[in-house]
């Protein structure tokens, strides 16, 4: 069974998109629709083991997929990793900035190196991939950029160096748009909400009792999907979104939308759109998605 994309075929034929943090969660199951779609993806992310499984799962179901092993935070090893993409994939259209890490803990007890490491995971090297693609391929020829953050409003308790990090990504985002319109790049960003993915199997058992008992208070009383994320980074990079730049894409099932004191009743309405023929399943400590909880999506 392929990928079952929302869009036409072919949508990318002849397109290199250069995918980070493409081993899992979101990061892989973009590739896989991006590939889907007729894309020469590149995977690029710290562990090549797990970039050349999701290649090779890529290559079972008919696409493309070249592999890039890179510490991000290395500025050097991102200027080589992205020439190499260029001179493989032939030429780079897109760019997801997926990758990303952080861990838990106060923030009176987070040391500066701690607060400086998430910092670079998760803002700085997503500037210095968006720099290095233009520079070597899109200032030149165009292209689109997106941007994956997090919700910066009303703060990140426990993780207040991500938090720093993924509004300072926003603001980049905004600002890249502006400059390099006259390039003919569009730079934009998607902020995923509580997906079920299996990042958040590396989360405290206590941060995942937190992300459980939220549940009770989301407006659609479920987590969105990985493919649910991936739809919209694939309109952001696709023809369609030619006149969206310096947008941020909330996919969050209107959990930011809702007032303390409203309460939305249980339901099953909300129901899921799962495309990814090769999800995983969601984290341990939650149920799975059933084909009736997909209701007429599910194939």
């Amino acid at each position: 069974m392929p990928y079952r994309s929302i869009y036409r075929p072919d949508l990318f034929a002849g397109r290199t998109v250069l995918v980070t943090g493409g081993g899992s969660g979101i990061g892989r199951c973009t590739a896989h629709e991006l590939a889907s779609l007729g894309a020469t993806v590149a995977l690029v992310g710290r562990q090549m083991v797990k970039l050349e499984t999701v290649a090779d799962e890529i290559a079972e179901d008919g696409g493309t997929a070249i592999c890039h092993a890179c510490d991000l935070r290395d500025e050097e090893a991102v200027r080589a990793m992205v020439t190499d993409v260029v001179d493989r994939g032939g030429r780079l259209d897109g760019v997801v900035n997926n990758a990303g890490g952080q861990f838990t803990s106060p923030a009176e007890d987070m040391s500066t190196k701690g607060f400086e490491t998430v910092v670079r995971n998760n803002l700085v090297s997503g500037f210095t991939v968006a720099r290095e693609a233009l520079t070597q391929w899109m200032r030149d020829h165009g292209g689109s950029i997106v941007n994956i953050v997090a919700d910066p409003i009303g703060g990140t308790p426990m993780m207040v160096h991500t938090g720093g990090a993924r509004a300072g990504m926003i603001t980049v985002t905004e600002t890249l748009a502006v400059e390099w319109a006259n390039y003919g790049v569009r730079v934009n960003s998607v902020v995923p909400g509580y997906i079920a993915s299996s990042g958040m199997n590396t989360y405290t058992p206590e941060m995942q009792a937190k992300f459980t008992e939220g549940l009770k208070k989301m407006p659609f009383k479920r987590m969105g999907t990985e493919a649910e994320v991936s739809s919209v980074v694939t309109f952001l990079l696709s023809e369609g979104s030619s006149y969206v730049s310096g947008a941020c894409y909330y996919v969050h099932g209107a959990s930011q939308s809702i007032r303390q004191d409203w309460t939305v009743p249980d339901h099953t309405n909300a129901k899921p759109y799962q495309g990814f023929h090769r999800y995983n399943g969601p984290p341990h400590f939650l149920g799975g998605y059933t084909d009736d909880d997909a209701g007429e999506d599910q194939s």
